[in-house]
């Protein structure tokens, strides 16, 4: 019976050995803050730098509600030319200030929109090159600012 016992016992510490019950224990990790946001790096988008020469169409405009609409049309002869705009809100709350310009070729029918406010950031100053001749209709409509327009060629 006690030698029974005595196998009984090795048999339990040999158990406890191999499954490391008797090592020290592991030093306790420190725990490393995580962030709650990791950093992303921002790509830097390069500004379009250019002036605006000779002029098609120079114009101030004053949309005092969201039914004003006003359309102009130019014809283009250049292919190096941009479209320029400054708007200012005429209320302190931004969400009611709002501008678009709906620019087609009416050769090709193509389009482009740009625009103050709404979904179109708040950028005052807008500046954009433009690349292909012909007549163009600018459509352009807002509510509660004052926008000056130029349409003209780019200079070098």
């Amino acid at each position: 019976m006690k030698n029974l016992m005595a196998i009984i016992l090795a048999l339990i510490m040999a158990g406890v050995m191999i499954t490391g019950c008797t090592q020290n224990p592991a030093p306790a990790a420190t725990p490393v803050p995580t962030p709650l946001a990791t950093p992303t790096a921002t790509v830097p988008v390069p500004q379009l730098s250019f002036s605006l020469g000779d002029h098609y169409l120079q114009k101030s405009y004053s949309f005092q509600s969201e039914k004003d609409v006003v359309v102009e049309q130019v014809r283009v002869d250049n292919p190096s030319w941009g479209v320029g705009f400054d708007v200012l809100p005429l209320n302190d709350d931004l969400q009611y200030c709002w501008f678009e310009m709906n620019i087609t070729n009416m050769d090709t029918q193509q389009f482009d929109i740009y625009g103050f406010g709404r979904d179109k950031g708040i950028e005052n100053h807008q500046l954009y090159p433009m690349y292909t001749t012909g007549p163009y209709k600018i459509e352009m409509k807002g509510n509660l600012v004052k926008v000056d327009v130029i349409v003209a060629k780019r200079n070098p």
